[in-house]
C-alpha cells in the first residue's frame, strides 16, 4: 500500500462515499478535524474510525487544533473549556511554578479529551513571538513575548500532551509572531533582519528542536527569502529549519487552502515538497481541492517516510491520571 505524504481534512460530521472512495484510493498518510467535523464525542469518535477505516490502517495519525482559546475544535457544552496560552504565562509572570503546573495539567487535561474521540496528534504549542504592531492572528495564543518565558510553557504544553499519549507539533517555523497581516488571508512579509531572527524569533524553536513534529509558517523572511513563504522556501527549510534552528524531526506544512499561498492548489502542494517539506497539510475538506492535492503529492518514502514514521513512534498507552482531581486542581490554579 503507497502512503501519499500529505494530512487531509473532511467536510462534515461524516465520511461521504466520495470521500470513502478518494481516501482509499489516495491513502492520505493522516487526517484533520476542524470545528466543522466536531459536534458530539460519540460522533467524533465515530468519524475517526470512519476515516481510519477508510484507508485501512488503524495507526493512521488524526490531527487537531486544540489549543484553548479561541482555537479550540472541541467545544462546550460537549467538551470543557481551555483558556488561552497567554494565560498560562500571565500566571507564570506572578508565580513561575504555578504557570508551569498549569501548562502541563492543560495540555494533560486536553489529551484526554482527544484520546477519547480517537485524536493523537495536538497541533500544539504555538512558540511563536508576537510583536508590538503586529496582527493579532497569533496574539494571545502565543505563551509570552519572552523566549525563555515560551521555552518553558511550551516545554510543559508538549510533555502534558505525550503524557495523555498525544503527539505535539510545535509552530509556527521559524516564527509566525511578527506577521503584520492574518495568513489566512493574505501573506505576511517580514522585513526583520537575520541577526534579530536568531535572537529572538528563532530561539524557542531551537530549544525545542527535539520534539517529533513542527509546522511551517506561511510569512515571506525578506533577509532570507524575498521571494518565497517559509513553506515553500528551499533556503528557509534547509538553512534555517533544517540548519540554525537544528530540526531534525517530521516537518508539516501550514494549511495550503490559506490565501497566504497563491496558485492552484496542485501547485502549492508541489511547491511544499520542492522545499524540502515532508508532509502537506490540506484542511478545508472542498473535494474538488481534495483530489488535486492528491494528484500533486508524492508517495511517502526515504527520509520523509522514516521522520514522519519516528514521530509517530511517540505516541503511547496514555500515563496513569486522575482526571477529576487534575480538573480541580488546574481550575484552582487558573482562578
Amino acid at each position: 500500500m503507497t502512503v501519499k505524504a500529505y494530512i487531509s481534512g473532511c467536510a462534515g460530521l461524516a465520511l461521504s462515499d466520495e470521500e470513502i472512495r478518494l481516501f482509499a484510493a489516495a491513502q492520505p498518510w493522516g487526517f484533520i478535524l476542524f470545528k466543522r467535523n466536531c459536534d458530539t464525542p460519540a460522533q467524533v469518535a465515530a468519524l475517526t474510525a470512519s476515516l481510519r477505516g477508510a484507508v485501512g490502517r488503524p495507526e493512521a495519525p488524526v490531527l487537531i487544533d486544540q489549543e484553548g482559546g479561541r482555537v479550540q475544535r472541541l467545544a462546550p457544552p460537549n467538551w470543557p473549556s481551555y483558556p488561552s496560552a497567554r494565560h498560562f504565562g500571565d500566571l507564570f509572570a506572578r508565580d513561575p511554578a504555578a504557570g508551569r503546573r498549569a501548562a502541563w495539567l492543560g495540555t494533560r487535561l486536553i489529551a484526554a479529551d482527544l484520546r477519547d474521540v480517537g485524536v493523537d496528534v495536538d497541533c500544539v504549542p504555538c512558540l511563536d513571538l508576537p510583536v508590538e504592531g503586529a496582527h493579532d492572528v497569533i496574539g494571545r495564543r502565543a505563551y509570552a513575548l519572552d523566549p525563555n518565558v515560551v521555552i518553558d510553557l511550551g516545554r510543559q504544553a508538549a510533555e502534558g500532551l505525550l503524557a495523555g499519549g498525544v503527539v505535539p507539533v510545535i509552530k509556527h517555523m521559524p516564527g509566525h509572531g511578527r506577521a503584520g497581516v492574518d495568513s489566512h488571508l493574505q501573506l505576511p512579509q517580514v522585513d526583520t533582519e537575520l541577526a534579530e531572527l536568531r535572537e529572538s524569533d528563532f530561539i524557542p524553536f531551537r530549544a525545542l528542536r527535539a520534539f517529533p513534529f513542527a509546522m511551517t509558517a506561511h510569512v515571506v523572511y525578506t533577509a532570507i527569502d524575498p521571494m518565497r513563504p517559509a513553506t515553500q522556501s528551499p533556503t528557509v527549510v534547509s538553512d534555517i529549519i533544517r540548519g540554525e534552528i537544528g530540526f531534525a524531526g517530521c516537518l508539516i506544512s501550514d494549511d495550503l487552502s490559506m490565501q497566504a499561498l497563491s496558485g492552484g492548489i496542485g501547485e502549492r502542494a508541489a511547491a511544499v515538497f520542492a522545499a524540502g517539506v515532508d508532509l502537506a497539510l490540506h484542511c478545508n475538506g472542498k473535494m474538488d481541492e481534495m483530489i488535486d492535492v492528491a494528484d500533486h503529492c508524492p508517495a511517502l518514502d526515504g527520509e520523509a517516510a522514516r521522520r514522519a514514521q519516528a514521530a509517530l513512534g511517540w505516541r503511547h498507552e496514555p500515563d496513569a491520571f486522575d482526571r477529576q482531581a487534575a480538573r480541580a486542581e488546574f481550575d484552582d490554579l487558573m482562578g
